[in-house]
């Protein structure tokens, strides 16, 4: 896991002051060439959210764009762009997050079918021996699911078993582990100070009471009675996974999706996953396939947290027995001071909230600090955690422990 301090955020570019139409032309005609300043014949030097829509054109325009192999055109000014999206999946998943943020939805279309060409996806979906020499991983299943419906029909099928193969390796590495830790903290949560004879826990109890033992008598007088409460078989905690579907989120949207599968095959829970962007989404009719799942999100695009958290709240039945999960990097595009507002109120209520700023093994997380440190005065602390760890945070928080937030600066 990741301490809140221990990265840096990545600033909203923001929005190009108003311009005459000297200069909006001047602008356009800026981004459309690409380049170095003064090399273009503008004379215009971009910045703020011009200078990130330029780096976005071209990663994938530019000539240092092609995947290895694909060649580029020699020739004046080849050679000259530096950027590009290369063979690095997580940067892939990045951008296209990034364009639904920059264009409208019909220059996005052009832009993913452009990428699926220039990038080789469309060959290595519509290839079986291309396919088996890429080895699927989590990045890979993010920018698959990042590309949505620019991708071919006749490629979804294929898409489809990559991202099943990854999430079924994802399932035998942490579902045993999770279901253990989380059942055990399910069982002691469930204890009842003063059981009913049939529920008695015999053997815990003669334990809690060794120190009441009568040698004289050779037995133990048991004081403290320890049992289930007769409610154990009954759903006793409900789960919310509250998940930010922007592209900066991939990683943390497929580890989030297999672990609400997961947790929803615990009968002791009743789980719902909901993901969000502008926009909120259900997905718990779907958490029997976490591949169904997955392919219920629609990565990139805006982030409205506010809106998420008041979905959420509003599902809420038994507040002192409720874990909302809030995994999102906390870039709010919404109310700020609304979402606050209801993490306050949840909290109040008996909700344990837990925030999470990655659920994935990429390292630290650039991240939202000050929206960071306003969750943590209100007693949510905000931090990344592994994949690993997770079945650690999830078992604090429905014991109603302290959650295992690592040190300033530290990692585990």
């Amino acid at each position: 896991m990741t301490a809140t301090t221990t990265s840096t955020p990545s600033p909203r570019p923001t929005d190009p002051p108003p311009l005459d139409s000297a200069d909006e032309r001047l602008r356009r005609w800026r981004l459309v060439l690409g380049g170095e300043a003064g090399e273009d014949g503008t004379g215009r030097v971009l910045s703020g959210r011009d200078a990130a829509v330029d780096r976005t054109l071209e990663a994938l325009y530019g000539a240092g764009s092609r995947p290895p192999g694909a060649g580029a055109s020699a020739g004046p000014g080849a050679g000259r762009r530096s950027g590009g999206l290369g063979a690095s999946a997580p940067r892939v998943a990045r951008w296209l997050g990034d364009i639904r943020s920059y264009f409208p939805a019909s220059v996005v279309q052009v832009m993913q079918r452009d990428a699926l060409d220039r990038l080789g996806l469309t060959a290595l979906l519509l290839e079986p021996e291309l396919l088996e020499a890429v080895e699927p991983d989590v990045h890979l299943v993010g920018t698959l699911l990042s590309l949505g419906k620019a991708m071919p029909e006749e490629a979804k099928a294929t898409a489809r078993e990559v991202v099943r193969k990854v999430v079924e390796d994802l399932e035998r590495r942490l579902a045993s582990r999770t279901r253990t830790t989380l059942t055990g903290a399910l069982d002691r949560s469930a204890r009842a100070a003063r059981p009913r004879h049939r529920d008695i826990d015999w053997n815990r109890t003669v334990r809690a009471n060794l120190k009441h033992y009568l040698p004289e008598h050779r037995t133990v007088v048991p004081e403290r009675l320890v049992g289930y409460a007769r409610a154990a078989r009954s759903v006793r905690k409900e789960v919310i996974l509250c998940i930010d579907q922007s592209g900066s989120m991939a990683a943390s949207v497929v580890h989030a999706s297999v672990f609400g599968a997961v947790l929803a095959s615990i009968r002791a829970l009743d789980t719902r996953l909901v993901a969000f962007d502008t926009s909120v989404v259900d997905l718990t009719d779907q958490l029997a396939d976490p591949v169904d799942v997955l392919f219920g999100v629609q990565l990139g695009g805006g982030t409205d947290i506010n809106r998420a958290l008041s979905y959420c709240q509003s599902r809420i039945t038994r507040p002192a027995d409720t874990v909302v999960v809030l995994i999102s990097d906390l870039y709010e595009g919404g109310v700020r001071e609304g979402m606050l507002e209801r993490v306050a109120a949840m909290r109040a209520s008996g909700v344990r909230f837990v925030t999470l700023l990655a659920l994935s093994d990429e390292g630290a997380p650039a991240y939202d600090r000050e929206n960071a440190a306003a969750l943590a005065e209100l007693g949510a602390p905000a931090f990344a955690c592994t994949p690993d760890h997770f079945p650690e945070v999830m078992a604090a928080a429905l014991e109603q422990r302290p959650l295992p937030v690592p040190e300033p600066g530290s990692r585990t």
